[in-house]
């Protein structure tokens, strides 16, 4: 019999260890209590090591732990539970903490029923805890990326047809209820009429399915306001059931707003709100393209005065102006026709369906809709007046370009016959630098940008009564070559480049071309550039991405970089120009003002742009020798530049008696034919690199 009893054991005892299981077993009546070695060995010591106490557990257990381990154990031998089942940390022999799961209770009572033994088992949960606690990190972390994105999680099963939403998806959807259960019809009551279909069969994934849909809606909360929302929707499998729909929600009613008004900037005019060029041409040509819509009657509508009204009331007036004028012809058309600002003071309309009748009605509606524009309280007398070119399109083959260069060209009749009037195209009178002529030389540009017969030429800027070598700047220009071998007057071809709305593609091309050939030359201080921006690129707001990315490809210092706004440019981009300013002194690019002194808003700019250089126009220059009155006005304005910290370019000297006036009235810069004529850029790079090299240079100072 004592051989059994020693066997079972020895068999309980593998069985402990094989179970890694702590067994221990406490007599109350003795306080004795007795801790098997696998519940020694969990904690790291050896058996007999550790003197089997009452409340050896209670010394190793965490402090945080012990209230919780003691209030089981006493609400089991008060009667109140059936068994003693707590978790706990007790303290290993190296000093780390094991998680254990105590389970255990009475297993003896005297005959009053009075508890006499306890007995229980203590399981290492540690790996358990700690997968526990990484889940709930994980757990944590998604909480707060869904808080983050705004997103809800909800959740259909299909067996029961129960809904649940959390409490993410019922703000989104503005549902008041404080438990996650929802009607399994309630979704529905909340679609758009117009989404709901598809937005049913969309949250409908084939059983078995592991793909995810993804779907943008709205809907229409109780409040009657209209969100749109954007779900992720997939089927989840469970055993023993038809499985779920599983799906996510987000509110992108914002994301949406901002896609349209983007998306509406990217076609529209940021000061009027009519049609930008880019967006007028496309619609232009889709209208052309259709048959159904011709006759097709073009407008060129170009303001008359407005420069004088800028000059006389400032930028902040022209805007006033130009929104009114807006309004205005907006006001004049048929809702089938279309309006578009092409730039500065320009404007385009396209009426479709419309004879020289209906042409000449709407006509007379602009010209008066502009003459009676609200200027604003600062102009109070001067009005402006247009002049406005018709073209007609019936031929479905006709280009954009043509349909306005024709009403370009008319445009150019009205203006010559005396201004605030109307002509129609016609091709016998279509003047010569105007029309289709200038439609063609457009696309010579556009052709000659591609194929190498642009030339890159320069003209340098001496100091004067100086070498050129000691100051090494030079303006570029733009020389365009004819098929004929022959050089197009920038004075034909730049024009024609602003009405085709090519004046910015033309200045990427000189800008990226001169840096790209002579970056490294403007590295090692050989040589400094300027060059010339149009209006249409002084609104380009992709401008300086464009500049950035050039000079980081050439390696050319941005301090060997000039560029050179006309007051013309700014009238009618007056912001921008501020802007354009402000982020050449970020990059230490220099700026000047150009063609200075030819409008009566000159000082107002030069007080509003931190500028480095003014150049005086030519027209106070060229005969500065027998004129007093331009000898008065170069020396005020000297004077003046010099007083804010201006640098100042005399340009079109073209007689020695005029260098030398200007030397004597301390003018420091000046370019002309006097003292050098335009030639090709690369020349004067060779002849530069034959020369001693100098210092890097900065140019215009």
């Amino acid at each position: 019999m004592a051989d059994d009893e020693t066997r079972k054991g020895d068999f309980w005892a593998l069985a402990l260890d094989r179970a890694q299981l702590g067994l221990w077993d406490w007599n109350l009546s003795t306080g004795d209590c007795y801790y098997s070695p696998t519940w020694s060995r969990m904690l790291g010591y050896a058996e007999g090591e550790l003197a089997n106490s009452s409340d050896l557990w209670l010394k190793l257990t965490h402090p945080d732990d012990r209230e919780r381990a003691l209030a089981s154990g006493d609400r089991h031998i008060a009667g109140l539970v059936d068994s003693i089942e707590t978790e706990l940390r007790l303290k290993h022999k190296d000093g780390h903490w094991v998680w254990v799961l105590d389970r255990g209770g009475i297993v003896e009572r005297d005959a009053e029923g009075k508890p006499l033994r306890l007995m229980g088992v203590q399981t290492d949960i540690t790996r358990q805890k700690e997968a526990e606690a990484a889940l709930d990190e994980v757990n944590v972390r998604f909480r707060l990326a869904l808080a983050a994105s705004g997103t809800g999680i909800w959740h259909y099963d299909i067996g029961t047809n129960k809904s649940y939403w959390d409490a993410r998806t019922r703000e989104i959807f503005g549902l008041v209820s404080d438990t996650d259960e929802v009607a399994a019809d309630l979704w529905h009551t909340y679609l758009h009429p117009d989404d709901k279909e598809a937005t049913e069969q969309a949250h409908l994934p084939p059983p078995g399915s592991e793909r995810v849909t993804a779907t943008q809606y709205r809907i229409v909360r109780r409040d009657g306001v209209v969100r749109h929302v954007e779900s992720l929707v997939r089927f989840i499998a469970a055993a023993g059931s038809d499985g779920q729909i599983l799906g996510t929600v987000r509110d992108i009613t914002d994301e949406k707003r901002r896609a349209e008004e983007l998306a509406y900037a990217a076609h529209h005019d940021a000061l009027t709100g009519l049609l930008n060029r880019s967006a007028f041409d496309q619609l232009l040509a889709e209208n052309i393209g259709s048959a159904g819509r011709l006759p097709l009657a073009v407008f060129y509508v170009d303001l008359d005065y407005f420069k004088a009204l800028n000059d006389y009331a400032g930028h902040a007036a022209g805007d006033v102006a130009l929104k009114s004028v807006a309004a205005g012809i907006r006001a004049s058309l048929p809702s089938s026709a279309h309006a578009a600002r092409l730039g500065g003071d320009e404007f385009a309309l396209l009426v479709p369906n419309c004879n020289d009748a209906c042409a000449e009605r709407l006509a007379r509606a602009v010209l008066a809709a502009v003459r009676d524009a609200d200027l604003g309280p600062a102009v109070t007398s001067r009005r402006l007046a247009a002049s406005i070119g018709i073209a007609f399109v019936r031929d479905p083959k006709m280009t954009v370009a043509d349909a306005l260069a024709c009403a370009d060209d008319a445009c150019y009749a009205a203006k010559a016959g005396g201004r605030d009037r109307f002509a129609v195209f016609s091709a016998e009178t279509a003047s010569g630098s105007g029309g289709l002529n200038a439609a063609r030389l457009a696309a010579k540009l556009v052709d000659a940008m591609e194929g190498g017969r642009l030339k890159l030429f320069g003209q340098e800027i001496h100091r004067l009564g100086r070498p050129w070598e000691e100051s090494r700047h030079v303006e570029v220009l733009a020389r365009l070559e004819g098929r004929n071998g022959k050089l197009i007057p920038p004075g034909e071809f730049i024009p024609v480049a602003e009405r085709f709305g090519l004046a910015a593609r033309l200045d990427r091309w000189i800008i990226r071309t001169a840096l790209s050939r002579h970056g490294k030359a403007m590295l090692s201080g050989a040589i400094s550039l300027g060059f010339n921006l149009s209006a249409q690129t002084l609104s380009d707001p992709q401008l300086w991405d464009f500049v950035d990315a050039a000079i980081a490809e050439s390696g050319a210092p941005p301090s060997a970089i000039g560029f050179e706004i006309t007051e013309t440019a700014a009238v009618t981009n007056f912001d921008a120009a501020e802007e354009f300013v402000r982020k050449a002194r970020l990059r230490h690019c220099r700026v000047s003002l150009d063609d200075f002194g030819a409008g009566m808003s000159s000082f107002e700019y030069l007080r509003r742009f931190p500028i480095d250089a003014i150049k005086i126009d030519g027209s106070f220059v060229e005969h500065i020798a027998d004129s007093r009155f331009d000898r008065e006005i170069v020396s005020a304005i000297a004077g003046i530049a010099r007083s804010m910290g201006c640098a100042v370019v005399a340009e079109k000297i073209e007689e020695k008696s005029a260098l030398e006036i200007l030397i004597g009235m301390g003018v420091a810069y000046g370019q002309g034919y006097f003292l050098h004529r335009p030639e090709p850029l690369e020349a004067i790079m060779a002849r530069t690199a034959l020369e001693r090299p100098h210092a890097r240079l900065g140019g215009i100072k």
